[in-house]
């Protein structure tokens, strides 16, 4: 069960998320990209060329989605993993106040969820190919700048989000008001909507209302409120980058605190960037020329079968470490 940190979440005046614009000057945007992977594995993207109506629309059909009644809700199925559910997150047993709907990427899974989400199938598999699409292009252009700023070539990130066999996910989270948070669970109101992480995939890249809630670990039980800004992309560093980068890269911690809010829901449409399950995750050679490897290869799906084994908020690349 997620248990809340016992310290008031607290702003570190000194720190602040870093913004990025990315129709600023290629080279200016690679170097800030590159600085707040380091120090944070988190920053946020401004100008990233999703058109406003795509992300709208996507956000008017998940409300009206979860505005549905339970029993037409829970004919998606429960979410195991995929479809829908409500309080438990993961598979071993972790638990928040929230709903959720989790659907694969690939067009045929999304056309068949569609089927038992919506009474106009075809018009909401268009919308949420077309959101996929968006924003697995933006992922790609980031990773492309990242390489670029490590001096290796494109691909060598990009390609993982482009093979035919990706692996990616996007998961659609809804945190109602605390009048409607009873109808979800029955049980005392928890002040944590999703515990603490990291994400196992390579890029997370989420939008959300203007609805607080999501939080930035400094470590030390310190958290770092993100400021709501529906205009913007968190970008999320995930365990896989922080593998191939031997380390450089931090693969950020956060969380998403209960909705308090008592007339508006937040949601946050999150989208995980994850290879094809047999890819070989291995640092490339250039960034090792003056530092030995921390991590031993292994491929995304022994990575995910191991994250997905242990409780949300337990540290798993620990597990790859060479030794």
């Amino acid at each position: 069960m997620v248990v809340a940190n016992q310290m008031s979440p607290i702003r570190v005046e000194k720190k602040k998320i870093p913004t990025i614009d990315l129709s600023a000057k290629e080279s200016q945007v690679s170097k800030l990209i590159i600085e707040a992977c380091e120090e944070y594995g988190f920053f946020k993207v401004i100008n990233h060329g999703v058109p406003h109506h795509i992300i709208k629309t996507m956000e008017d059909e998940s409300f009206r989605f979860f505005h549905k009644a339970l029993p037409e809700k829970q004919r998606v199925g429960p979410a195991n993993p995929f479809g829908y559910g409500n309080r438990n997150i993961g598979l071993s047993g972790d638990t928040g106040e929230l709903e959720y709907l989790l659907l694969q990427t690939n067009q045929n899974s999304i056309a068949n969820a569609c089927k038992l989400i919506s009474s106009a199938p075809s018009k909401l598999s268009y919308t949420v190919n077309g959101y996929i699409a968006e924003v697995r292009r933006l992922a790609c252009e980031i990773l492309g700048l990242m390489a670029k700023g490590l001096g290796l070539p494109l691909q060598v990130f990009t390609t993982l989000l482009t093979d035919r066999d990706t692996d990616s996910l996007l998961r659609l989270n809804h945190y109602p008001p605390p009048t409607a948070a009873a109808a979800v669970s029955s049980t005392t109101n928890n002040p944590i909507g999703f515990g603490e992480h990291s994400d196992p995939q390579i890029l997370t890249l989420l939008t959300s209302n203007d609805v607080p809630g999501l939080q930035l670990s400094l470590g030390n039980g310190h958290w770092l409120p993100v400021t709501p800004d529906p205009q913007a992309f968190c970008v999320i560093v995930g365990d896989l980058l922080q593998a191939m980068t031997n380390g450089r890269f931090v693969s950020a911690r956060h969380r998403a605190m209960a909705n308090t809010s008592s007339t508006e829901s937040r949601l946050s449409m999150v989208f995980f960037g994850g290879p094809p399950p047999q890819t070989t995750i291995t640092c490339p050679p250039q960034l090792l020329k003056l530092n030995k490897p921390l991590y031993k290869a292994f491929t995304w799906a022994d990575y995910k079968s191991h994250a997905y084994a242990h409780r949300l908020g337990e540290t798993r690349l620990d597990h790859f470490k060479l030794s």
